[in-house]
């Protein structure tokens, strides 16, 4: 089977006085479909960078995809124009952004903003998307649906704002979901809610979801095969069980070693959920 997308060598490069850094240097992997792929690396280590080259968000002018292919069903994006990416971004391919508060738009209401992308790409009539806004937004778990849609980012908690996150970027229900470390700033019970969220729409819909994360618990959970990130460059690939049970670069095995249960000496980590070793 055909890889859903494809990264080839891709270099991402920073232009400032001092001369060209390469927090990006040369990395290739693939996803197919309906699989969740964890891409794990240290802050810095270009995971975030990886993931907005993909779709073309990288953060300033200065930031520039260099070299390398990044393919869709097989046709590489990298030629592509602002306006056909605009085509690709919320129909082909959703974000949860890693800050939604920073994501979201505080000048309009969280209703507004999930009914954009059905508007622009599905062509939802007003009404219709009004009614489709109601439905994700119950769909994500998130109560009232209807008072809620009418509030604004600032009225939502954090773990509210980031379903609402969710119920965009799955509102056109994408081939690919980029996932950019959506569960770092909520409390430990939010977490688990949300990434069993994003897992259950995964199943019903079979999305592939590339999940950008520092957490090597999340990859136990969620992930079927690992990429690991260092200095913007692949040191390892390999399947979740591999990453867990027998890592083989060094790095891979420090950051196993700086997981809280390895330290306390417990031999089979506890974060791995149930049955992912069957």
């Amino acid at each position: 089977m055909s890889a859903l997308l494809k990264v080839e060598d891709l270099v991402v490069e920073v232009q400032a006085r001092r001369g060209t850094s390469t927090p990006v240097d040369g990395i290739s992997f693939e996803i197919h479909r309906g699989e969740t792929l964890g891409l794990v690396g240290e802050s810095g280590s270009g995971k975030s960078l990886t993931a907005m080259s993909i779709i073309k968000l990288l953060p300033t002018r200065a930031v520039q995809m260099a070299g390398g292919r990044i393919q869709l069903d097989g046709v590489d994006m990298a030629s592509f124009s602002p306006r056909q990416m605009r085509d690709v971004r919320g129909m082909r391919i959703g974000t949860i952004f890693q800050e939604p508060m920073t994501a979201l738009n505080p000048a309009f209401t969280i209703g507004f903003q999930i009914a954009e992308p059905l508007r622009r790409h599905l062509g939802l009539s007003r009404a219709a998307a009004k009614k489709r806004v109601i439905e994700l937004l119950e769909m994500v778990g998130i109560p009232r649906a209807g008072e809620i849609a009418k509030s604004y980012p600032h009225h939502l908690s954090g773990g509210m704002r980031q379903r609402a996150m969710i119920a965009i970027a799955m509102s056109c229900e994408p081939d690919l979901l980029i996932a950019d470390e959506p569960t770092t700033a909520l409390d430990v019970t939010t977490q688990a809610q949300i990434l069993d969220l994003i897992l259950d729409l995964q199943e019903e819909h079979g999305t592939a979801v590339l999940l950008v994360t520092h957490d090597l618990g999340v990859v136990a959970q969620a992930c079927q095969n690992v990429t690991v990130m260092r200095r913007g460059t692949i040191v390892e690939q390999s399947s979740v069980i591999d990453i867990f049970e027998k890592p083989s670069h060094p790095y891979t095995r420090a950051l196993l070693e700086s997981m809280p249960a390895r330290n306390a000496g417990v031999d089979r980590l506890p974060y791995i959920a149930e049955g992912v070793f069957e």
